[in-house]
């Protein structure tokens, strides 16, 4: 290899430039075989870009550059070349040098910029189609970057060029020739994906110190170039209109957002957000003229969705004909057209994996189409739907399709009452018409779980439905709602529940399903069924016209009554053992009682029959299991339904009776379930027992139990009451699809878990979305929290170096990576004219392009004059990590003196060692200062993970790794004094733990134990990197009474237990106690080893015995009865003493006069000690099991 690499090097110091050429392609060659090629480069370096060569060996130069890692040095040299080909003759050569200005770094740029401002802009009126094309790409593939973005933040004068240069670019989309129109198309469509893309918070990268100003500098840019497409839009048109089919699409993107944005009005956003002073004598453009520009833009995009051949094509029209088809004015042909000719492509084998966004971008528009576009096109996208792969976007679709739905059901009900002609296939049994999804939705089992998608995203579009929608502030960025879902989520949802209604009677069959344990679509169903039937009353029937009742609402609440008698003939044929009592529960909570025949009180068939003999099933049930069932919810469940049930009518009463008697002398029955049933009983028999009794409401008392009788209620007959608080029924579902702490490992109980969190997420993106960045920094400011604050700076240096060195760091979960901030002061009273900064890493990080350490370069620093330079890198995993800066100053650079320094490149390349040494006359030997370790808080590694409490304490048990520590604190006073009773200003309670409000950490919950000793605290965390971590704190606090200063100060013992999904997360922790502690509080709790907490608890057991001894030694000794007569005199002589005591005088303490009195706000303390000590012995029990 090494005479390979000879050869190579050998041919490019030649003059030859085929040569040359052939050399590049072999080095090229082992570039992509995976060959370290850095000593190629470099004479690469020196033989081709520095010096005179040929435009091909230059290109090749430039590509083997891209493929390998440069020293500064080098960087410099490339600088130098790249000067000196802007000014060669040929245009190649120049076009070139130009195309390797993007892969320059960032430190560099600026400069070079600077330097050479006139011969980059005259490259624009070159007449080499080659060099314009060449300008034009290069620089809108670097103007658009973050990092120049912060350059422009930091130099004026690169902000003008830059500015004037992206006039230059969109002056080139009229060029005449097509591949430099083509290009500067995609730079203006760059920047506008840029811009519209990313989060603003992020659009000035990772340096967010006074990132309003960035934000600014971009917002003007976008706002140019917005005013420039609208205002040239007929010629730009008329201009791609003759580019090359293959071409075109790069033409349609900046069109179709400028005209949105000037359309929409969200360039008047953008236009304040840019800070920019408005235009003298400029005209805002009237509504007309906007709608007649996106109809025109329209008309010219509109012919490639039916005639072109090319499917990349139909898709890039399609797409963003639908994002004009909801401006102001828009049509419902222009979403029409779009939607069909993309879901054209669905069959295409190119296109199988842009399905998603296919049905996405269909679903998301759905609203824009007419009422008989959008019922046509239900089953089919329902059916494209449940083939896709993509979970999110499986249920965005379906909350899309959902939600579409009821509005058209909502919206068609209305334009029937108001008489228009109804529309078939407006109802939601429409949804179901396709025969695999009815088939599907009827039969017990299914190998997938799209089924009970449809059913819990459908019940939870009706509950959204239900609920005011969140009011939206103006902010010009308001999309065109039309037809069915302007009126399904405005006024129109009023009427929520007849498409509710409609709802469970077409998803009645969900009740049968066998889903392998999995609930959570029937619980759904079951939820929306009870508060409909809660709404409409009926367990009091039908209502009659007489009473008020509308025509809809007799008819709503017979269709109602109906399906009730359906599910309890369904009863029998419920396939999943968790559910039958919960049907129970829906039915017989708010079934009409009344309305059913007595003269059929012995037909088995009579749906009181049917719900008592399924109550003896869950009752008796002898074959229920963990992973089956929960008989311990069942038949509480099934025993409240009995007593409600029991008091609402006589002859359930007497069928009840007799089975709560059955259950409760069987073996099958606890203690607690034979009492339960003895107290049923007795309110039961209570009401046979008083059939006459109509005096007013009054309290009786029965074997010590109270209870309320209402005579106002309305009565079940002519002589049976219901009661009041026994039998009313509230609406409310009290079941769950979450299993016990023991169920929760299994595989139904998570796919519950998940497909819950998927159709919440889903519904709430779609009906309660939050507002865009944008939208927030127009209504709230700039000071709104997307705009960080720069966090606090440390000094790596000591007080006495030459060089200051100050840094701070950003995160970036998102991109997974951190950026260091560094500003190097130059302290000495003379021009240091080079200082070099290298930053090494240890853990996780690692440098974007694989090289084992950053060095940036910085020439000429001023005395007093700070410079500013940041670092970015990834993080690869969990664990600890740190910057190493290290700062190389050349006191003697340019004097050519001559030094012994042999540098810190003995890793590197035996060739790279002889240049640097030959550099030694020029450098000079440097002075290396050594900083601080820069670390990162492992904190700063995690993310809030919001969790319910009752999901957080289910999962805590199952988390695999543990670890345990125990840290103290000190805070001023005790008891009351430090407490939440104090009633007024913050307690120093828990000061210690205070700053963890600041941690990326979501407090699950917080409870502290009596208000007085102890607490407990629960936190949620996630990784970036997906792993859980959950931590509870113990907290309890001991009093040591300063007698000399009369003062109380107090300690605070804090155990801290951290549990993870993945053990390298607590390894991790456990590796530096302190150090996670003090990430946590900032170094306010100091860690504890556990052999100080043993001697600790040894000391106050030890103390606590002595003072047990020594209260047994205080007590007198047991005295020897005495007689009658002695037992009187004592008595006598007892009053005496008694007598003599009447001045106020005080008995004297008895034993040693050192203990004093032991007060109850002590004794709580200790008692309430006690009780947290043994929440950490339990702790520690069970991992020790």
């Amino acid at each position: 290899m090494d005479i390979l690499f000879a050869q190579i090097q050998a041919d490019l110091r030649s003059n030859d430039a085929l040569r040359q050429t052939s050399a590049l392609l072999l080095a090229l060659q082992q570039s992509a075989a995976g060959r370290d090629i850095s000593v190629i480069a470099k004479s690469a370096v020196e033989e081709i870009v520095a010096a005179p060569a040929s435009a091909v060996c230059k290109k090749l130069a430039f590509d083997l550059i891209r493929s390998t890692r440069l020293t500064a040095d080098l960087w410099d040299s490339v600088s130098t070349g790249i000067r000196s080909d802007l000014h060669f003759p040929d245009p190649d050569v120049t076009a070139a040098a130009l195309s390797i200005l993007a892969a320059i770094p960032s430190y560099a740029l600026a400069k070079l910029i600077s330097d050479c401002n006139s011969e980059i802009s005259a490259c624009f009126d070159s007449p080499s189609d080659n060099l314009r094309f060449s300008i034009t790409e290069t620089l809108g593939c670097i103007l658009a970057r973050d990092d120049l973005v912060t350059l422009c933040e930091n130099n004026v004068n690169i902000l003008d060029k830059v500015s004037a240069w992206w006039f230059r670019i969109a002056n080139n989309m009229l060029d005449k020739s097509d591949n430099v129109s083509k290009v500067a198309f995609e730079s203006v469509g760059r920047l506008f994906q840029e811009f519209d893309s990313k989060k603003m918070s992020r659009l000035a990268g990772d340096k967010l110190v006074d990132s309003e100003n960035s934000l600014a500098i971009r917002s003007n840019w976008v706002s140019s170039m917005v005013d420039f497409v609208w205002k040239k839009r007929n010629a730009l048109m008329a201009r791609s209109s003759i580019l090359p089919v293959e071409t075109f699409r790069a033409t349609v993107f900046p069109l179709v957002y400028a005209v949105k944005a000037v359309a929409s009005g969200s360039v008047e956003v953008i236009k304040k957000l840019s800070k920019s002073p408005k235009e003298n004598g400029s005209v805002a453009d009237s509504t007309a003229e906007k709608l007649v520009g996106v109809s025109d833009l329209v008309t010219h995009l509109a012919p490639f969705l039916a005639s072109s051949l090319d499917p990349a094509l139909i898709f890039e029209v399609g797409i963003n004909m639908l994002y004009l088809a909801d401006v102001p004015g828009g049509k419902p042909e222009w979403a029409s057209q779009s939607i069909i000719a993309i879901l054209t492509l669905w069959d295409r084998q190119e296109f199988a994996s842009a399905r998603e966004s296919i049905v996405r971008a269909a679903v998301t528009n759905l609203h824009l189409l007419d009422l008989h576009m959008q019922v046509s096109l239900f089953k089919r996208l329902l059916v494209m739907v449940r083939n896709l792969r993509a979970e999110s976007d499986r249920m965005y679709a379906l909350a899309c399709i959902c939600r579409t739905a009821l509005c058209v059901d909502l919206f068609a009900k209305e334009s029937v009452r108001r008489g228009q002609k109804p529309l078939s296939g407006t109802d939601i049994a429409s949804l179901f018409e396709d025969v695999r999804i009815r088939e599907d939705l009827n039969s017990l089992t299914s190998k997938s779980l799209f089924r009970e998608e449809l059913v819990a995203t459908l019940v939870e579009s009706c509950f959204q439905l239900s609920l005011p929608l969140p009011e939206q502030k103006n902010s010009g960025m308001e999309s065109r709602v039309i037809g069915a879902l302007a009126y399904g989520t405005g006024y129109g949802a009023l009427n929520w529940t007849e498409p509710a209604l409609e709802v469970v009677e077409v998803c009645r069959p969900c009740v049968k399903w066998d889903c392998e344990g999995r609930t959570y679509g029937i619980d759904c169903y079951l939820k929306l069924l009870v508060r409909l039937c809660h709404i409409y009353d009926t367990r009091g029937g039908v209502k009659k016209v007489k009473d008020g009742a509308s025509q809809d609402q007799i008819l709503n609440e017979t269709r109602l009554q109906n399906l009730q008698r359906n599910l309890v003939k369904d009863l029998r044929e419920v396939n999943t053992p968790r559910i039958c009592a919960r049907l129970i529960w829906a039915i017989s909570e708010h079934i009409d009682v009344e309305g059913l025949d007595p003269l059929l009180a012995d037909d088995p068939e009579d749906p009181l029959n049917i719900i008592v003999s399924n109550i003896h099933k869950v009752l008796f049930n002898i074959d229920s299991s963990a992973n089956t069932t929960n008989r311990l919810q069942d038949v509480q469940a099934v025993l409240l339904c009995a007593q409600r049930l029991g008091s609402r009518h006589p002859r359930a009463g007497q069928l009840l009776i007799k089975e709560l008697e059955e259950f409760r002398n069987s073996t099958l029955a606890d203690s607690v379930n034979k009492h339960q049933c003895r107290l049923i009983l007795q309110r039961i028999k209570y009401i046979f027992s008083h059939p006459d009794n109509r005096q007013p409401a009054n309290m009786v008392k029965i074997n010590r139990q109270s209870f309320s009788l209402s005579s106002s209620s309305s009565s079940c007959s002519s002589s049976f009451f219901r009661w009041a608080g026994v039998s009313e029924a509230r609406g409310d579902y009290p079941f769950t699809h979450h299993k016990l702490t023991v169920q929760f490992y299994e595989s139904s109980a998570a796919q519950d878990r998940k497909l819950e969190g998927l159709v919440h997420k889903a519904i709430l993106e779609l009906w309660r979305p939050d507002p865009s960045e944008l939208t927030l920094l127009l209504t709230k400011g700039i000071d709104s929290t997307s705009l960080k604050v720069a966090p606090v700076a440390h000094t790596l240096t000591g007080s006495s170096d030459p060089c200051y060195i100050e840094a701070y760091h950003l995160s970036d979960a998102g991109d997974g990576r951190i950026t260091l901030h560094l500003k190097v002061l130059n302290l000495t009273e003379l021009e240091l004219n080079r200082v070099d900064i290298r930053v090494g890493l240890s853990g996780s990080l690692y440098f974007m392009n694989g090289s084992p350490q950053a060095v940036r370069q910085l020439h000429n620093l001023v005395s007093q004059d700070p410079v500013l330079c940041s670092v970015t890198v990834g993080v690869s995993h969990f664990e600890r990590c740190g910057f190493w800066v290290q700062v190389l100053y050349y006191p003697f650079y340019g004097s050519g003196a001559v030094g012994d320094y042999e540098g810190d490149y003995a890793e590197e390349d035996p060739q790279i060692m002889r240049q640097k040494r030959s550099l030694r006359p020029e450098l000079g030997e440097p002075v290396i200062l050594r900083c601080q370790p820069y670390k990162i808080p492992l904190t700063d590694l995690l993310l809030p993970h919001k969790i319910s409490p009752v999901e957080f304490f289910r999962l805590w048990p199952s988390l695999p790794a543990i670890v345990e520590l125990t840290g103290t604190y000190i805070y001023e006073g005790s008891g009351f004094k430090a407490t939440a009773a104090q009633q007024y200003g913050s307690s120093p309670f828990l000061s210690g733990l205070k700053l963890l409000s600041s941690k990326p950490f979501h407090r699950v919950c917080s409870h502290i134990i009596r208000t007085v000793a102890g607490f407990q605290l629960c936190y949620a965390a996630k990784t970036w990197h997906g792993g859980f971590l959950g931590m509870m704190i113990f907290g309890s606090s001991e009093v040591s009474r300063n007698v000399d200063l009369g003062d109380e100060t107090t300690t605070m013992i804090c155990k801290f237990v951290v549990r993870a999904s993945d053990a390298s997360i607590t390894k991790q922790i456990e590796s530096d106690p302190q150090g996670w502690l003090d990430d946590l509080t900032d170094g306010a709790v100091e860690y504890m080893p556990e052999d100080e907490v043993k001697v600790a608890a040894a000391e106050r057991l030890r103390i606590s015995m002595e003072r047990i001894a020594l209260l047994k030694a205080a007590q007198p000794r047991p005295k020897t009865p005495k007689s009658d007569d002695e037992e009187d005199e004592e008595k006598e002589e007892d009053e005496e003493k008694k007598k003599e005591k009447k001045d106020g005088e005080e008995d004297k303490p008895k034993g040693p006069t050192t203990l004093s009195k032991i007060t109850a706000e002590e004794a709580e303390h200790r008692a309430l000690q006690a009780a947290v000590l043994q929440e950490w012995h339990i702790l520690c029990k069970d991992r020790k099991g």
